[in-house]
C-alpha cells in the first residue's frame, strides 16, 4: 500500500508540472457563489417550490439520457434545501473548508480531489440513476478534519466543537444511512468514503501505527501528540491557512 501512495504522490507532481497551468483558482468560492444564486432565484422566484431552477439542474440518469446533458455537470451547483439561516451557515461552511484546502494544498491538487470525487459520483449516478452533491461535498469536510482535527466550530451557533469529532460523527452517520438506505443511496456514500481514502489512506494508516504504538510504548506517551494528523502524504506543509 505504500507504493500505491508512492505512486499516486509521483502520478500528481507530473500532472501537475504538465496541467497545474489549467487548474482553477478559488474553485470552491465559484461552487458556493453558484450554490447561492441559485438558491436566490429558487427563492426569490416561487418560494413555494412548485417550479425552481434546482429542477433544471439537479442530477437525473433519465433527463441526461433524453439530451439534457448539462445535468452532469450542474448538480454541483444544486443548494440544500432548508431555510434561509441555515443555508448561509452551510454555504460559508462549504467555502470555509474549501478554501482551506486549496491553501493548503495549492489550487491544482484541490481540484484533483473535488474532480475525483464528482467524476466518481458521476459514474454512480450513471448506474444507479440517482446522484447529489451532498456526499461529495461530505469527502471535502473529511479531509478537512483530517488536517486540522482540532480546528472548532460552534454547533447551533453556542457549543465549540471540534472538527475530528464533526467529522467520526458524520462517519457513523454514513454508514447508518448505507445499512439502512436503498442501493443507490449505499453506492453515493461509498463512492464518498472512496474518493477520501484514495487520497487519505496514507495518512490513516500512519494514524494507526502511531496510536498502536503510543499503547506499547507509555514512556513516549504524549510525545509529538496529534502530528501525524498534521502532516499530508503530498505536502509537507504544517501551517493552519487561518494563520
Amino acid at each position: 500500500m505504500k507504493g500505491a501512495v508512492q505512486t499516486l504522490r509521483k502520478l500528481l507532481n507530473k500532472l501537475e508540472r504538465k496541467f497545474g497551468k489549467f487548474a482553477i483558482p478559488n474553485l470552491m468560492t465559484i461552487i458556493v457563489f453558484g450554490m447561492a444564486l441559485v438558491y436566490l432565484i429558487n427563492f426569490f422566484t416561487n418560494p413555494e417550490y412548485t417550479f425552481n431552477l434546482s429542477s433544471l439542474i439537479y442530477f437525473d440518469k433519465g433527463l441526461i439520457l433524453q439530451g439534457q446533458v448539462w445535468r452532469i455537470l450542474t448538480f454541483v451547483f444544486d443548494p440544500p434545501d432548508s431555510s434561509p439561516i441555515f443555508i448561509i451557515f452551510a454555504l460559508y461552511f462549504y467555502w470555509l473548508i474549501g478554501s482551506a484546502l486549496e491553501q493548503q494544498w495549492g489550487s491544482f491538487r484541490f481540484n484533483v480531489y473535488y474532480l475525483t470525487g464528482m467524476i466518481g459520483t458521476i459514474i454512480a449516478g450513471l448506474i444507479t440513476g440517482y446522484a447529489t452533491n451532498s456526499y461529495l461535498n461530505m469527502s471535502l469536510f473529511l479531509a478537512f478534519a483530517m488536517l486540522y482535527p482540532n480546528f472548532e466550530v460552534l454547533l447551533f451557533f453556542i457549543i465549540p466543537v471540534k472538527m475530528k469529532f464533526l467529522a467520526w460523527l458524520d462517519v457513523i452517520l454514513m454508514i447508518v444511512s448505507m445499512i439502512f438506505s436503498g442501493w443507490s443511496e449505499r453506492i453515493a456514500v461509498l463512492v464518498s468514503f472512496l474518493n477520501f481514502l484514495l487520497f487519505f489512506w496514507g495518512d490513516l494508516t500512519g494514524s494507526a501505527r502511531l496510536f498502536f504504538r503510543r499503547i506499547g510504548t507509555k514512556s513516549r506517551k504524549g510525545q509529538n501528540h496529534g502530528k501525524s494528523w498534521k502532516k499530508h502524504w503530498w505536502n509537507d506543509k504544517d501551517n493552519d491557512p487561518f494563520h
